[in-house]
């Protein structure tokens, strides 16, 4: 039996809980009321198919027609409808349409390596935005490898042109489990997906696949795709669990798609910080020694070092006062603020001092800064009180969801807390999204959006449950962007535990949107921490809290960057600004010792190649480093006290004065290498 699949980003499928089968439940109706999209409701014979319903509508519907969703469920087109519901039509054209190929070709894999390794056990199947990907196991062997793509694929390639149908149905539980065999992934997933009994399935000749989501029709319908590559991955993410063998593909209707998510996933490849970060040295992670917790390199040790000295002066210059914060705290503090109610799956467990003292990593910087705003009575003079701090954080994360830099487990947050009086709260939102729009413009960010964070009302086990405390500051966080005349966008469950929050979303370099920057709203830690102000009234009054972010973790950032400059880093952040390469050792090196020394005066970073290998090779060595600038010296340079200038990603030389040199150099530096 084959694999299954659980929610991915462009699947119709939304959950362990959402798959189908073909009972829907509900009272069965001899006719049924379908309610489209647009409003419309139409009454059908019970028993309808979701392909008859594309057909009634149109002709051409029907051809695009390649699933349907039922009440936001995702159904097969073969899926008989017996009770009222909403219905939509999914084409092919669709990014939910291209989900059913991918999901296709993933099921015509999943036959492949059945037929080649009858021994094989399959875990999930999983649609990403991408493409698709399967594990598998091949018991006490060698595991699937690239170079088994070119013979899987050729099998795969049969199974397509024989075009055999798909045949959509469902089984018993019994007969699943006695036709997973000795599978044990098949087994537990045959158990988890059950529903009264039955497993949804699919048929392709003899093999027989859990129902992962729906599928096309006939195998003939896949026109092209693409196994991609291999890696490891453990049985649902655990580490704890067995290391499957994962393998990725990709399927599309027409060769031109094809072609362009290939050049895509090239770019991507080559833009990825953790490929990048390998190359240039910038750091390197060790699973021995323990994953998500990154090492930096020199290299990136000076990247790091270089944002936290600039964002540390522009929060000086903006009216910040840093401070420095324990790692660790009582894990009463983390009670009192919350995060131990709505927050503490992504906690690691409080350490035991055995003396009844039980101390927690702290997995936010806020408690801390609260701690510092009590330590003193505070005067309404003292408002606004900006607190910002280079605070490491811990979280409990999964091995499964690691990545890079991107996803960590130890991390440092780029963090501040301004306590305000009511009254000045839409002023000081104004200061700190200034200072996050300056930031920005800084490393030529320009490509943002803003969107403003509401939390989902029915979920009262993630939001803290005060209605009156969400309504004031969700309306107060709207009136202040409406007031400063910013677009923006609104999403409910997006808020933190606390309070609304306005998140700067910004599109990476791989054509992905994330968080960069946050601006929160807080009522509530004041409320719980009975945080106060003497007014000018004399009386003592509660402040509001406002949350912020401006450049993310050290390590999201630097990961964001390094992809963003394809680790060609502007000079003022690049961790080798100079490198100077003497022609002869024994004729110029002098010379470039000398300007060397000039350059470190000047706070410049640089190296000289003085190794023994020929000139071309230095030049093209600096070039793939990606040293922002080159410097060549011969005869002439030291004769005339110039230097022959080549920057990063241009072929043509300048030579100039070295004074003239140490001009263009500062001034790049200090306009962060901005083009105008």
């Amino acid at each position: 039996m084959g694999g299954t699949t659980s929610k991915a980003s462009l699947s119709l499928v939304n959950g362990r809980d959402a798959f189908f089968i073909q009972n829907l439940g509900g009272k069965i109706m001899s006719q049924i009321n379908l309610t489209f999209p647009d409003g419309t409701v139409k009454q059908f014979d019970s028993g309808v198919t979701v392909k008859d319903v594309a057909d009634s509508i149109s002709i051409s519907l029907g051809k695009k027609a390649v699933a349907g969703k039922f009440n936001d469920l995702a159904v097969d087109l073969r899926q008989e409808l017996k009770q009222d519901g909403s219905i939509e039509i999914v084409t092919k054209d669709s990014d939910e349409g291209i989900s059913v190929l991918w999901q296709t070709a993933a099921l015509v894999l999943n036959k492949a390596l059945a037929d080649k390794y009858p021994e094989m056990n399959f875990g999930e199947v999983r649609v990403d935005e991408h493409g698709f990907y399967l594990d598998t196991e091949k018991p006490e062997q060698t595991q699937v490898a690239k170079t088994d793509f070119d013979e899987l694929t050729a099998a795969m390639n049969q199974i397509i042109m024989a075009n055999d149908e798909i045949e959509f149905t469902s089984i018993s539980q019994e007969e699943a489990v006695q036709n997973a065999g000795n599978d044990p992934y098949q087994k537990e997933l045959v158990n988890e997906f059950s529903q009264d009994g039955q497993v949804a399935v699919y048929r392709l000749g003899d093999f027989i696949s859990l129902a992962f989501g729906p599928v096309l029709p006939s195998t003939g319908k896949i026109k092209v795709f693409k196994l991609l590559s291999v890696a490891g991955a453990y049985w649902k993410g655990a580490s704890s669990n067995p290391m499957l063998q994962r393998v990725y593909g990709t399927a599309f209707y027409k060769q031109k798609d094809l072609d362009a998510e290939l050049a895509r996933r090239q770019e991507a490849h080559e833009r990825d910080h953790r490929v990048i970060g390998n190359q240039l040295d910038i750091f390197f992670v060790d699973p021995k020694v323990g994953a998500g917790l990154p090492y930096w390199m020199p290299n990136g040790a000076t990247i790091r070092r270089t944002l936290e000295r600039y964002i540390i002066d522009k929060e000086l210059a903006a009216g910040y006062e840093h401070v420095y914060t324990p790692v660790l705290a009582n894990v009463d503090l983390y009670k009192q603020s919350g995060h131990w109610d709505h927050y503490r799956d992504d906690m690691f467990p409080p350490m035991d001092m055995g003396d009844g003292e039980f101390l927690e990593l702290r997995p936010m910087n806020c408690p801390s800064h609260v701690q510092i705003y009590q330590h003193h009575k505070r005067s309404y003079r003292e408002l606004p009180l900006r607190l910002a701090e280079l605070g490491m954080m811990h979280r409990y994360e999964k091995s499964g969801a690691l990545t890079g830099l991107q996803r960590v487990r130890e991390m440092t947050l780029n963090d501040g807390h301004t306590f305000v009086a009511p009254d000045q709260i839409e002023e000081e939102f104004k200061k700190i999204l200034d200072l996050m729009i300056d930031v920005y413009n800084d490393f030529d960010i320009h490509d943002y959006r803003f969107r403003l964070s509401y939390r989902d009302p029915q979920n009262t086990e993630k939001y803290f449950d005060d209605d009156e405390m969400w309504d004031k500051s969700q309306k107060m966080l709207k009136a202040a962007m409406d007031d400063m005349g910013l677009d923006y966008y609104e999403a409910e469950g997006e808020a933190a535990f606390y309070g609304p929050k306005l998140d700067v979303q910004t599109q990476t370099a791989l054509g992905g949107e994330e968080t960069l920057s946050t601006i929160q709203l807080d009522f509530l830690l004041p409320e719980r921490f009975d945080l106060k102000y003497v007014g000018a009234d004399g009386e003592e009054h509660r402040p509001v809290m406002i949350h912020r972010g401006v450049i993310s973790t050290m390590e999201r950032f630097t990961a964001y960057l390094t992809e963003m400059y394809k680790g060609a880093f502007p000079t003022w952040l690049a961790p080798k600004q100079v490198e100077i390469i003497p022609v002869k050792n024994e004729l110029h090196l002098d010379y470039a010792k000398q300007l060397k020394s000039r350059l470190v005066a000047h706070h410049i970073r640089l190296d000289i190649d003085d190794r023994n290998e020929k000139m071309g090779y230095k030049i093209r060595q600096a070039q793939v480093n990606k040293v922002p600038y080159t410097l060549v010296l011969g005869d002439q340079e030291v004769a005339d006290q110039t230097v022959t200038v080549r920057k990063y990603g241009e072929k043509e030389t300048e030579t100039m004065l070295f004074d003239d040199f140490v001009s263009m150099l500062n001034h790049d530096i200090e306009t962060y290498s901005r083009k105008s």
